[in-house]
């Protein structure tokens, strides 16, 4: 069984950067539509950004556009996202998923999604 297994979250100050990363365990990600979701206490799991299989698309919620930046190594069977500028209300439970979405597809619906990891915390704070 495989599975997709989140690492790097980690208490940050505000205006620091940091690099999450997910790894395909058991199964290559090659195929797969990638993205990186957050849940922070009391809201919804919103979708933060995302990258097709092709890795010629990615998408940005308009909350992270310009700090945050997702790519993929598929000799790594890893997908990164680095985020920069980081702000208190970036503060969550950050989920890496996969998709078997069309290779040019890199969306941002929880829903599209096949596949979770169980998330790495992320703290913003002084």
């Amino acid at each position: 069984q495989w599975q997709l297994v989140e690492s790097g979250g980690a208490l940050v100050q505000p205006g620091g950067s940091l690099r999450l990363s997910c790894t395909g365990s058991g199964r290559t990600l090659e195929h797969y539509g990638l993205g990186w979701f957050r849940q922070a206490p009391g809201k919804e799991r919103e979708g933060v950004s995302s990258i097709s299989s092709s890795g010629d698309n990615t998408n940005y919620a308009d909350s992270v556009k310009g700090r945050f930046t997702i790519s993929r190594d598929n000799a790594k069977n890893t997908v990164y996202l680095q985020r920069n500028s980081l702000k208190a209300e970036d503060t969550a439970v950050y989920y890496c998923s996969a998709t078997r979405s069309p290779v040019w597809a890199a969306p941002l619906e929880a829903g599209k999604y096949d596949y979770w990891g169980k998330g790495t915390q992320v703290t913003v704070s002084s």
